[in-house]
């Protein structure tokens, strides 16, 4: 080989190394990543949070049809099916599962051991085992929690009494269907002995339950309504709301509930831990693993008051609720 041709080959293979890792380099960012999204409610129910994901993905640089697709799967509250719409996104070889609630988290925890899981809210993540702790998860699991334990429940039934000083007993609504409920229920139980109120417990697994449980309440003459959070009363609030309203009941409940004609709420901003989610989904399609990323409690609470629902059932919200709320419906 002559000193000539030697030189030659020296320069293509420096040329090679310089243009391979920009090649490897444009076929990555060339990558459009498939995101499953599992949800046990419907696509109508929380448009708002699902856009607040979507923001969140954007604001990071994920763009749905240019570098992300996301197939959504709704169970429409059947939670029976979540089992196959999980196996469905896992046959679409998606490289990321975002899953909203317990019921469609543990869904597709219990599909896959190996496709990472975005959970967003569920019910205490270390107790119902999706995770070996805050944090670190370990496994293909992380997210965000729900729960925030008995202080959470303890303001939410104080508010009833704070509105309505004569309340002695609050109707708790629940979903029996939902596996974070029994949870909720025993930190519930513990905030209203701790307070002093009388609980009557009632459930509803679908719209059909609700008028038998709401009929329960006018038999027990209950002074106040706490719904707990729940996609299927999520889906159906203003019936909820509507009904509270036509049997008088002041009822506690998520933000929603209240714009919907319920009277107050106190708790997570479900849009805030939605958008957080996408910061997860960013983590993950760059090469962080989930047993690595810790869990989030929530940080931002929203107290909202509904005073038109107020003034309808005849009642004068106190000047020291008013003051801390984070919004007023007028």
């Amino acid at each position: 080989m002559t000193p000539a041709t030697s030189k030659m080959l020296a320069a293509a293979l420096a040329l090679g190394l310089l243009v391979a890792p920009l090649a490897a380099d444009g076929q990555q960012t060339g990558k459009v990543h498939r995101i499953g999204y599992l949800s046990s409610g419907s696509s109508t129910a929380v448009p708002h949070v699902i856009e607040a994901f979507r923001q969140g993905l954007r604001e990071l640089g994920w763009v749905e049809g240019q570098n992300i697709v996301i197939d959504y799967r709704f169970a429409e509250h059947r939670y029976d099916r979540l089992p196959d719409l999980a196996a469905e996104l896992i046959r679409l070889k998606v490289d990321i599962i975002v899953a909203p609630a317990t019921p469609a988290a543990t869904a597709a925890k219990n599909a896959t051991g190996t496709i990472p899981i975005v959970m967003i809210g569920v019910g205490d993540p270390v107790s119902t085992g999706f995770v070996a702790s805050l944090a670190r998860p370990g496994g293909n699991v992380t997210g965000s929690s729900y729960f925030v334990g008995l202080e959470i429940y303890g303001k939410q039934l104080e508010l009833p009494k704070e509105t309505v000083p004569k309340v002695r007993r609050v109707a708790i609504l629940s979903n029996p269907t939902n596996p974070a409920h029994p949870l909720w229920i025993r930190e519930i139980k513990g905030a209203g002995a701790s307070l002093g109120v009388q609980l009557q417990f009632l459930e509803a697994r679908g719209p059909t339950e609700v008028d038998g449980a709401f009929a329960a309440m006018a038999k027990e003459r209950v002074g106040g309504l706490l719904v707990v959070a729940d996609g299927l009363f999520m889906t159906h609030r203003t019936r909820l709301a509507d009904l509270a309203a036509k049997s008088r009941l002041p009822s506690v409940g998520y933000r929603e509930l209240v714009e919907a004609g319920g009277l107050i709420s106190y708790g997570p901003s479900l849009p805030d831990l939605w958008r957080r989610a996408a910061t997860y989904v960013d983590r993950i399609l760059k090469g962080a693993r989930p047993g690595d990323l810790p869990v989030e409690q929530p940080t931002k609470f929203e107290l909202v008051i509904n005073l038109q629902t107020a003034k309808a059932l005849g009642l004068t919200i106190p000047q020291s609720i008013l003051l801390r709320a984070d919004r007023v419906i007028e």
